[in-house]
């Protein structure tokens, strides 16, 4: 069988050039749920394990460490990093035995929210009950990859491809600039109206 990776060549789809605008993905999830592993192939990279010790930025991608999704003294970061990106992937591993997120969490986002069930090659795979548990926390587009063989990778490539909006600075400011403001006495409390 052929390696997915002699068959694709994504490392000229992933970068900055002008002609493709992609929206910027970051990749939270629990550690070892294979987000490196999916940033090495959508960024055309040899496929090595390497452990993430820090946020990782690249053109169109940011890779998280497990630990910041795990542990709640860094969470907050996470809040940090989805602010630079456009599309926020949780990542949830299909052989996982648990799932590390809670129930209607992605509302909290700004940003469009993506599911990505990893490892559905794995033997112990079972990416039905993962797929469940990412509908749980409130992701309606789901995406099955396997880094391995390549499932899944052309749909998240086209997904990121796909025309969007983005609002600049400078306008969010001028409308921000254009808003008038009262005195606190002058405004009516809601529940008086």
């Amino acid at each position: 069988m052929k390696k997915y990776r002699e068959e694709h060549d994504y490392s000229t789809l992933i970068d900055t050039n002008a002609e493709l605008e992609m929206r910027r993905l970051i990749l939270i999830g629990r550690s070892e749920c294979g987000k490196t592993t999916l940033k090495q192939v959508l960024r055309g990279e040899k496929i090595t394990y390497h452990k993430t010790q820090y946020v990782s930025q690249y053109d169109v991608l940011i890779d998280m460490p497990g630990e910041y999704a795990e542990n709640l003294d860094l969470a907050h970061t996470i809040d940090l990093y989805t602010a630079e990106s456009d599309v926020v992937g949780v990542c949830l591993s299909a052989t996982e035995p648990y799932s590390l997120y809670p129930p209607a969490i992605t509302p909290l986002a700004n940003r469009d929210v993506i599911g990505i069930v990893t490892k559905i090659d794995h033997w112990d795979a079972d990416p039905d009950q993962a797929e469940a548990w990412l509908r749980l926390t409130g992701c309606r587009r789901i995406y099955r990859v396997s880094a391995y063989t390549g499932e899944g990778v052309d749909d998240i490539i086209d997904f990121l491809k796909i025309k969007h909006s983005k609002t600049d600075v400078e306008s969010v400011m001028a409308e921000l600039h254009q808003e008038k403001f009262h005195k606190l006495s002058q405004i009516e409390p809601h529940f008086l109206q």
